[in-house]
């Protein structure tokens, strides 16, 4: 008799597991510690990833007043270069009746002291 594949019932290569042992009241209760340590685990993970979301948050506010101070920072500086130059300068204390010498300084010695 010539058997073909198609024919022959297939054996089960394990004998089916009986999950209802495994959950039974006694097994539960057993692990308990094991279900309350990963519940510890899931909340510090959500909290993880809250603490990280809102930790990107404010070092992205931090680099953006970071780059605005750094265009004040050069705003002024150039203003202050502008303003210290001698034509600027000149024009500056104009008002106040100061006037640029024509004349070279006058350099004072101290006199002779007598003895």
């Amino acid at each position: 008799m010539v058997e073909d594949k198609y024919t022959q019932k297939e054996q089960p290569l394990a004998p089916k597991m009986d999950w209802k042992k495994f959950f039974s009241h006694k097994w539960v209760v057993e692990n308990i510690p094991f279900f309350l340590f990963l519940s510890v685990l899931a909340v510090l993970y959500i909290y993880n990833g809250h603490h990280f979301d809102k930790l990107t948050r404010k070092i992205s506010v931090t680099e953006k007043h970071i780059k605005e101070l750094e265009y004040e920072y050069k705003t002024i500086k150039s203003e202050v270069i502008f303003r210290s130059k001698a034509s600027e300068l000149i024009k500056a204390v104009e008002p106040l009746g100061l006037k640029e010498l024509t004349t070279a300084p006058v350099i004072l010695t101290p006199a002779a002291q007598e003895p």
